[in-house]
């Protein structure tokens, strides 16, 4: 419990502390709205009371008029409460989502590779969702309908001593039986979240492939999983709300049974002293009544989303907990300009006791090009994560230039990089955001430089709105050589020392990939270059050959020596086709 209190107002100070002004006014908007409550009762005991002593008179239109002022104040009060509330709620959460996107991209790959889009969406946006009641009024709220429950307790003393007894007896058994449910709430409901996380995570991925699925002949097998995780999701949220149901009825007889106790003791009481207790007290003690079950129906409902934050936070502080693998380095940095690679004895794989890469030793001098070949499953991909520092190799060390790229920072590092796979990533946003990843300091002429410098100035001019016009979501209305041309341009913006082709023209048709060639070239001019390719034209350019088999290498030299070496794997290889090899 101390634990969960911690997080608690960990997560109020970092997110509530900016916003005490209106946390202050929103405390000071309960505050008046409870004394309100706690007045109105009274007002109509002295309207009940004055009525049956006097009839009509001035002073019973005066009550009503108070009565009517201040339910009219009690409501001004709520929408203004609810209003400021709900503007802290969506400030707060939005930097709590902001805060974990941010968290969740400087993890490591192996991160991502465990979890699916979908369950990082149901813990960045669900979770935080529920949140927003907590953050908006639910401690507040809490405190408040306490003070409103012991005012009306108090109320009850001032009237009578067995009626304040008897009220305080049965509000303290009540929300003894809600804290007694509200533990064992607490595990369905993590358990719930997870479940649901996990559901809706299979269904983003397989609507997400809906295409192959078809294709493929899929569709029986992705119901049959669909169901498996149907029935894996569908109980668990079935136990949940049926013990919420229990809650739900446990309240309904508490108020049922409150106001025939009520009235019973006040019938008793006015027959042992009718001049104390009136018609008027009767009728305040039912109304002071039914608001007692008022904050106890709401402190249990607090209670219940209660139950849901703490699920919600446990997952929260568990993903903020998730380090990253990689540790950011020092602090060295790396010149402009063409860098030197070298990997000295290389070891790596993604499980310990599987190696992917074994005992590798490799130098590209700087301005070099590096081509690299293998079977599917060789490690080439792999070789060019540890470049980028998507992972850490296990044993040996990658340098640049002669400095560990671990001594480096992240970003740093990743400045001096390009990567260009086989799958380019557009966003929907306009040529210009996807063209420099949303930075505003590149201009606009230095865009369009580029675009013309890789051969992209036809396919511009056919724009509509130019660098602002908006791409669809996934490129949509591109062909592929268009948006590996774009790939290429965001890569020559960066302008960075080192540049990754990691089977980038794949799967471009031979034609296209001809016309990526001049690309390619402009490219790589000035530039030290690692190139993983099954075509031979793109080989072709290699100052360097290493051909990779089972993570180990098979042969590794100049291009012009190995191409002539008729003992040579890269000599076969040219004899036979790339394409037919290695693929």
């Amino acid at each position: 419990m101390l634990v969960l209190l911690r997080r608690y107002f960990a997560l109020l100070a970092t997110y509530l502390k900016p916003q005490w002004v209106g946390n202050l006014f929103l405390a000071l908007f309960l505050l008046g709205n409870a004394g309100l409550q706690l007045l109105k009762p009274q007002l109509l005991k002295l309207f009940i009371d004055t009525a049956l002593a006097h009839g009509i008179s001035l002073t019973l239109l005066m009550i009503a008029f108070a009565f009517i002022g201040f339910a009219l104040l009690n409501q001004g009060i709520a929408v203004a409460d609810s209003y400021l509330g709900e503007y802290i709620a969506w400030t707060a959460t939005n930097q709590l989502r902001s805060d974990l996107v941010a968290h969740c991209l400087s993890l490591d790959l192996s991160f991502h590779k465990e979890r699916s889009p979908g369950e990082l969406i149901e813990r960045i946006d669900g979770d935080v969702d529920t949140l927003s009641h907590f953050f908006s009024r639910l401690i507040i709220q809490l405190g408040g309908n306490i003070l409103l429950l012991c005012g009306i307790l108090a109320i009850f003393f001032r009237i009578d001593w067995r009626a304040g007894l008897g009220a305080s007896v049965y509000a303290l058994m009540f929300l003894s039986i809600l804290m007694i449910m509200r533990r064992r709430l607490i595990p369905l409901w993590v358990a719930q979240r997870q479940a649901s996380a996990e559901f809706y995570g299979f269904l983003g991925e397989r609507l997400e492939g809906t295409a192959e699925i078809r294709a493929n002949g899929a569709t029986t097998t992705t119901l049959r999983r669909f169901l498996r995780q149907l029935h894996a999701w569908f109980p668990i949220t079935y136990k949940t709300r049926m013990s919420e149901t229990r809650m739900f009825i446990i309240n309904f007889a508490v108020i049922a049974s409150s106001m025939i106790l009520t009235l019973m003791l006040g019938a008793y009481l006015r027959s042992l002293n009718p001049a104390a207790i009136t018609i008027g007290t009767i009728f305040a003690m039912y109304t002071y009544t039914f608001m007692l079950v008022g904050p106890i129906w709401t402190i249990q409902t607090q209670l219940q989303d209660l139950q849901q934050v703490e699920a919600c936070i446990q997952r929260i502080h568990e993903l903020l907990s998730t380090t990253s693998r990689l540790r950011d380095g020092s602090g060295a940095t790396f010149r402009h300009g063409p860098l030197a690679l070298e990997f000295e004895h290389v070891t790596f794989g993604y499980e310990d006791d599987m190696p992917v890469l074994r005992d590798l030793n490799v130098a590209v001098q700087p301005g070099h090009v590096l081509g690299i070949l293998g079977r599917t499953g060789s490690g080439k991909t792999t070789l060019a994560r540890l470049i980028f520092r998507l992972y850490d190799a296990q044993q040996g060390s990658v340098r640049l230039d002669g400095v560990p790229i671990q001594q480096a920072h992240l970003q740093t590092l990743r400045q001096h990089i390009g990567l260009v796979t086989q799958d380019v990533q557009l966003f929907q946003a306009s040529v210009r955001d996807n063209l420099t990843f949303f930075n505003r300091e590149i201009s606009d002429e230095r865009i369009l430089a580029a675009i013309t410098s890789l051969g992209l100035s036809m396919w511009y001019q056919s724009l509509p709105s130019g660098l602002d016009t908006v791409l669809p979501t996934g490129g949509g209305g591109l062909s592929a050589g268009e948006a590996q041309l774009l790939a290429f341009t965001r890569i020559f913006l960066q302008d960075p020392g080192i540049i990754i082709l990691d089977e980038a023209t794949s799967r471009l048709d031979p034609a296209t990939a001809a016309l990526l060639e001049k690309a390619i070239d402009t490219l790589l001019d000035g530039r030290t270059a690692i190139i993983i390719a099954h075509r031979l034209s793109t080989i072709q350019r290699a100052d360097e050959i290493l051909i990779l088999e089972d993570g180990a290498v098979l042969e590794y030299g100049s291009y012009n020596t190995l191409a002539h070496d008729s003992s040579s794997r890269l000599f076969h290889l040219l004899q036979v086709g790339l394409e037919e090899v290695l693929a």
